[in-house]
């Protein structure tokens, strides 16, 4: 097949495109490289499969002619750090939501047969039922969630309307190999490898009994391309691990002190989707436990030998937006 991955630079981008690329399809990459990093696509630049275009996918005129003959879409790129859309709530709403409607509108006047749309679990907001069925009350609790639920709103429009075969995944906490290393305050493994190569103690938020589906990114990337070789279309479906771990746990197996900040309000104790009807519907099902994925990450951890290392004291200045808005215990 012939396809286009958005954000194909960045941390979940960069393997769907090396697993792509792998099945024998050709890909094409639009990234603006504001998250996604050229380096993440460096061991495939003598793939002649393969071909990366730097651009902002949001300016449609810019865009559409590279959708001519292509089969299917992968709308990954997106500003996706949670603590700084309460900070910058107008930036990741013309971002995220621009983007989406450039890349769908060109996709449509394109006929492409597939449009994956990368959703995200934190639609669920603060959940009241484990684990999560895609039919739960979707509740989103900063601009960040609230902007992709408005995406995934806006590509099963397209569905409805002009019958644009969409499929959007909402993923639970992701993790793996060329997660981000920069940016703001972000995702725990990030800024846990980080502080593990400087010899810092982990910054546990609160008192590490809270629990992720953290999910290995190989496992998501499988996911989006069983729903692009599906006949389905117009569904959504969670991508998640099939359990829930413990922030604690994390810190077990990866091995270090630990120092606890301040819980934040507004984040969930407890994310963990029901995989049911994506396994049901499709075959899918994720294969790589948490053990395995965190030694994967031990293997290749000089990635984060360059990214910032998080103390109490800098993500409390981080966080500062975050509790003035959201308040304290």
């Amino acid at each position: 097949m012939k396809t286009i991955v958005t954000g194909g630079a960045g941390f979940i981008g960069s393997h769907l495109v090396e697993l792509l690329l792998e099945k024998g399809h050709s890909v094409l990459v639009l990234d603006n490289f504001i998250t996604g990093r050229p380096e993440n696509l460096a061991h495939l630049k003598n793939n002649q499969n393969l071909k990366l275009i730097q651009l902002d996918v949001s300016e449609f005129d810019k865009i559409k002619g590279y959708f001519k003959n292509i089969d299917w879409v992968f709308h990954l790129a997106a500003l996706a750090d949670i603590v700084p859309s309460v900070e910058e709530p107008l930036k990741y709403l013309k971002n995220n939501i621009n983007s989406t409607v450039s890349v769908l509108e060109a996709s449509r006047q394109a006929g492409i047969k597939k449009f994956i749309y990368a959703a995200s679990s934190t639609c669920y907001g603060i959940a009241k039922t484990f684990p999560t069925p895609e039919t739960a009350p979707l509740k989103p609790e900063y601009p960040y969630a609230f902007t992709k639920y408005l995406g995934e709103q806006i590509a099963l429009h397209w569905n409805q309307v002009y019958k644009l075969p969409v499929v959007s995944l909402r993923s639970f906490n992701v993790y793996g190999p060329r997660s981000r290393t920069s940016g703001t305050y972000g995702a725990v493994f990030g800024v846990f490898l980080a502080q593990k190569l400087a010899g810092k103690p982990f910054t546990v938020v609160g008192d590490g009994s809270q629990t992720r589906d953290f999910t290995f990114v190989k496992d998501v990337v499988r996911a989006f391309l069983a729903a692009a070789e599906s006949e389905i279309s117009g569904e959504i479906f969670n991508v998640g691990s099939g359990s829930t771990y413990s922030v604690n746990r994390i810190v077990e197996l990866l091995g270090g002190p630990v120092v606890h900040i301040p819980k934040r309000l507004g984040e969930p104790d407890c994310t963990f989707g029901d995989i049911s009807k994506i396994k049901r519907m499709t075959g899918w099902q994720p294969t790589i436990s948490l053990g395995e994925g965190i030694k994967i990450l031990l293997d290749n951890i000089d990635y984060w030998k360059k990214a910032p290392v998080w103390t109490p004291e800098s993500i409390a200045k981080a966080t500062q937006e975050w509790f003035k808005v959201f308040g304290t215990e």
